[in-house]
């Protein structure tokens, strides 16, 4: 049974999902490739239309506070828009992943202290009005790999993107996974590999029937 056949089948109108995982794991093709078999409503990140984009690679330290609160409110459109169009809809990055990004600024003494509190009590405020995706797919991959593939892809804006700093975003990633998972059904998936879409479809059926308390 496609998931198409399953958010007919259980009449799941509205169906969120999200795709997560750090930089170079392959969201963006995943996106793509179960937004054409579930046939639903695909989006992806702020990368052409950021207005900040050159001047935070430019100097980091000094709008990296602009850029993590352009990004929040962009994803909180996204994700509202989602919400509203009443449609099956997938997300490349969820809104919920920002903070990772913005903690590691803080952290590298790239953002400061208090801009980063503003942040977070931003972030907060919001989401007290985000409804929450049904899933979260979390594309698991070793920081070697996907610097590897983002070195295939050859993208001019990841052209600095380090070992160290994918093994750093990774661990963010899974700290922040511990916490998610208390609000947010998870997938995890080992994505070292490509695994077959229609077999993740399947495994998101699985999830999707837990959380109605169905028999899978």
């Amino acid at each position: 049974m496609t998931l198409q056949n399953y958010s007919k089948t259980f009449e799941l109108p509205n169906m969120m999902i999200g795709v997560s995982g750090i930089i170079g794991v392959g969201k963006s093709t995943l996106v793509n490739q179960l937004g054409s078999i579930i046939d639903c409503d695909t989006f992806f990140e702020p990368v052409k239309h950021n207005l900040y984009l050159e001047k935070f690679y430019q100097d980091i330290k000094k709008y990296s506070f602009q850029m993590q609160v352009y990004l929040l409110n962009h994803r909180f459109m996204q994700h509202q828009q989602m919400v509203w169009s009443r449609k099956n809809c997938i997300q490349d990055r969820t809104i919920y992943e920002d903070v990772i990004f913005a903690k590691m600024l803080k952290e590298d003494g790239l953002m400061d202290p208090l801009d980063f509190q503003t942040y977070v009590d931003l972030f907060q405020n919001m989401s007290n009005f985000l409804h929450r995706p049904d899933v979260i797919i979390y594309l698991d991959v070793e920081p070697e790999v996907a610097l590897e593939r983002i070195k295939q892809r050859g993208r001019e804006c990841e052209a600095g993107i380090t070992l160290e700093y994918l093994i750093k975003l990774k661990n963010g990633y899974e700290e922040w996974l511990s916490d998610i998972e208390g609000r947010i059904p998870v997938l995890k998936l080992d994505w070292n590999t490509y695994q077959d879409t229609e077999k993740v479809c399947q495994m998101i059926n699985n999830s999707l029937a837990l959380k109605k308390g169905l028999v899978v």
